[in-house]
């Protein structure tokens, strides 16, 4: 199922971005969505990847991370730009089952594929045993840890990603605990980019001590639209969002949407769900240059983009 695109926000002049009505310094212009999910896909999604960059581009964002649980997403980035060219769009790959699990080879072929599109590696996410145990029970999971260890398999991923500064880490869905092992060893074996995914989010549901850990070894805490516009409990309000971000600080954290689930309630494409978003923080008292941080620079960083 296709949603229609939505009306277009007010557009600021001088950057031709669709802008928060009544603040327009508050635009999609340089902003990078880390986190859409899009068709084709096995699962149901709002829009087709081409749509969404169509759409984004006419509202001035600077580019997207396309994410899917079940399969790289490093060609059709590479496509997508052919599409939309002046969109910088982006692909990775999830260790879950469908793809091998932790599968370095599966990795190692992504980082050569034509283009070099292929920038985000994910731990597992609905195939982590943290993610298994909020679904059915008996459901196959991938092992990240054992004994307060990360397992011989994950070592050696992270030791990959340190040869590839190209690329990001991303901690997927796994556990808070496991989340704080990885970005620790990530961060003693050179990883360049580490980015924790939905820090606040029911699955990973990080303390702010937990996150200003995981700060401190480097990497980017994750704020998702998806959980505090959606719901249902325990996904954080607004408000303890904003509160997370001014204690972890904006230059640590990155706004994006998970946005392309068809379940309800309804909520607005990827783009003007990033707007809406950074409209919800900006009224909880975080600023437009920190949201801007959060938005623009800090994604383009953990793409190893000039900001």
């Amino acid at each position: 199922m296709l949603f229609a695109a939505p009306a277009l926000a007010d557009t600021d002049p001088a950057t031709s971005a669709a802008s928060v009505p009544g603040e327009p310094d508050l635009n999609l212009h340089g902003v990078i969505d880390f986190h859409v999910h899009t068709s084709p896909d096995s699962m149901p999604r709002s829009i087709d990847s081409d749509d969404l960059a169509r759409l984004a581009k006419q509202m001035g964002m600077r580019g997207l991370v396309l994410k899917n649980h079940f399969e790289t997403t490093a060609a059709q980035a590479y496509l997508v730009r052919k599409e939309v060219p002046g969109l910088e769009v982006f692909g990775g790959i999830t260790m879950d089952l469908t793809n091998g699990g932790i599968n370095l080879e599966a990795v190692k072929h992504m980082a050569l594929m034509k283009g070099g599109l292929g920038k985000v590696v994910w731990l597992p996410t609905q195939d982590a045993e943290n993610d298994s145990s909020h679904r059915a029970k008996g459901a196959p999971f991938i092992v990240i840890a054992k004994d307060g260890q990360l397992v011989p398999s994950v070592l050696a991923l992270i030791d990959l990603m340190a040869q590839h500064p190209e690329m990001v880490l991303e901690t997927g869905h796994i556990s808070a605990s496991e989340v704080l092992l990885v970005t620790h060893e990530a961060k003693l074996r050179g990883v360049k980019h580490v980015v924790v995914t939905h820090a606040m989010y029911s699955t990973e549901n990080m303390t702010i001590p937990q996150m200003k850990q995981a700060a401190a070894d480097g990497a980017y805490l994750e704020f998702v639209a998806d959980g505090p516009f959606v719901g249902p409990p325990p996904r954080k309000t607004m408000a303890e969002y904003a509160e997370a971000m001014r204690e972890v600080g904006p230059e640590h954290c990155i706004m994006a949407t998970d946005y392309g689930t068809i379940h309800n309630p309804p909520f607005p494409l990827h783009p003007q769900g990033m707007l809406n978003f950074m409209a919800a923080i900006h009224k909880e008292g975080i600023s437009v240059a920190d949201i801007n941080t959060m938005t623009k620079t800090n994604p383009a960083l953990a793409l190893g983009l000039a900001p």
